[in-house]
């Protein structure tokens, strides 16, 4: 927001003679001050100079060597580390290791990672984050964010049913992980290259084998938008699920 406008107070001869006066060759490089804020400033002189002028410098991002295990996506390991630009510049700085294709990262496969502050650190400023007590349905959004999930196929599950409880998505965890287990067997990397969307350029991909123009029409605010990631998979898909059939517990096969 632009501040207003506002004109310093002009300071008289006097006040200009005093500061002079008092501070020496010092007085050349204060600004024109009133009386009460010149002599706040005087006992500040005696610590050294340089001490005074130099800024602390900003930590450098701490550079780390990150082993990929099964479930993960660049963006998942960039959000972890705060990387600075993201899962592009995550990318954009492993490319060599990972390939033409940043969806395809296997397990084992080893990734440098620039950080500004460790995993730990990250972690306690999100809890310190959270209010103590909000109220109302801020309570719920909150209890939500704070809480943490495993990162395996059941904590995935409970992570978006989570999510989908808040956004009014009916599915149960029971018919979330029967259609995960027939479609791509708890693989989030699965892709199906074989069929009539693959043949139309569009392929079915992740937990729920969702295509790309159903994931990016039915995506549920606040998740990734990469169709690789679990959570943003499941939701996604259960989001189309209720809307074509009134919940993913009624799938029972292709869908």
């Amino acid at each position: 927001m632009p501040r207003g406008k506002h004109r310093r107070p002009r300071s008289n001869q006097l006040t200009r003679r005093v500061v002079a006066a008092g501070t020496g060759g010092a007085a050349l490089t204060l600004p024109l001050l009133g009386a009460t804020q010149a002599s706040a400033a005087q006992p500040s002189q005696s610590a050294p100079a340089a001490a005074q002028s130099v800024p602390q410098a900003a930590q450098p991002a701490k550079s780390l060597t990150y082993t990929v295990a099964k479930g993960d996506s660049l963006y998942r390991i960039a959000d972890k580390y705060d990387v600075s630009g993201g899962w592009k510049q995550l990318y954009k700085d492993n490319r060599a290791a990972v390939g033409d294709d940043p969806k395809l990262i296997r397990p084992g496969l080893k990734l440098k990672v620039k950080t500004a502050k460790t995993d730990a650190a990250k972690k306690t400023a999100t809890k310190s984050s959270a209010p103590a007590k909000p109220a109302g349905g801020v309570a719920q959004a909150t209890q939500a964010s704070a809480k943490t999930y495993a990162d395996n196929l059941d904590g995935w599950i409970r992570e978006a049913l989570d999510i989908m409880a808040q956004k009014g998505i009916p599915g149960s965890y029971d018919g979330i992980y029967r259609n995960i287990m027939r479609e791509s067997s708890g693989n989030p990397q699965a892709i199906n290259n074989w069929d009539s969307n693959a043949a139309k350029g569009t392929p079915s991909k992740g937990l729920l084998q969702t295509i790309d123009p159903t994931f990016q029409a039915y995506h549920v605010d606040g998740t990734s938008w990469d169709p690789y990631d679990p959570v943003a998979n499941i939701t996604a898909a259960c989001n189309y699920a209720a809307d074509r059939y009134g919940s993913i517990d009624n799938v029972n096969g292709p869908y």
